[in-house]
């Protein structure tokens, strides 16, 4: 980029410093999905392998860096989101309409254009008999990949606190490695489940610490 035409770019960089114990999120979208579903024939809306894979990637990730806590996969990415639920049913919807309901992209895009979710259920049950609800979790909710801590006796328990919650003072050099040993031990759990809800959260505490 140096000395070209794109070297302008750099006036736009701004270097920043991460607040302490803050949360850091990243989101990783798929690079050339479209041609990559083309290419192993992936199946719409939805393909296992693809999830799969994905799924893997994640695992993979959170093994080489134990300070990540948790993922969400829906879709081609990796993100912390809530309209999985929403993109779904209207892509199962569209792509009913298109496959099974012999419509072309943008028919399929114009009968959808304007309904709701109970619209969208009322095409796929009554059109292709379809009940949405029974399809499978990961397709409705996607996945969240998480630490699972458990202590001697089996129960759940919280990582250590790296931090005093009377001043605030970073634990000694000694202290932090011990926990990043114990992130590294720690079961990588995946899992498809409605994060909407505070049920996941009250019973991982450790994933707000």
């Amino acid at each position: 980029m140096a000395n070209s035409k794109y070297e302008y770019v750099k006036a736009y960089e701004r270097h920043m410093t991460l607040l302490p114990s803050t949360f850091i999120v990243v989101r990783i979208d798929g690079r050339g999905f479209h041609r990559l579903s083309r290419k192993y024939e992936f199946e719409k809306p939805n393909d296992s392998r693809a999830l799969e894979l994905m799924n893997a990637s994640a695992v993979a990730v959170m093994n080489e860096l134990p300070d990540v806590s948790m993922a969400y996969g829906v879709s081609d990415e990796y993100r912390f989101e809530a309209d999985c639920h929403i993109n779904n049913l209207y892509n199962t919807a569209f792509w009913s309409l298109v496959l099974k309901g012999e419509l072309t992209e943008i028919q399929a895009e114009e009968n959808l254009r304007g309904t709701v979710s109970s619209d969208k259920n009322e095409i796929l049950f009554s059109k292709f008999g379809i009940n949405y609800n029974n399809e499978p979790e990961r397709f409705k909710k996607g996945t969240i990949v998480y630490r699972n801590y458990e202590n001697e006796h089996g129960n759940e328990s919280q990582p250590l606190d790296t931090t005093s919650s009377k001043d605030h003072k970073v634990t000694s050099k000694t202290q932090r490695e011990k926990e990043r040993k114990r992130k590294q031990k720690a079961q990588i759990t995946v899992d498809n489940v409605d994060i909407i809800k505070d049920t996941f959260w009250d019973g991982k505490p450790w994933l707000l610490l």
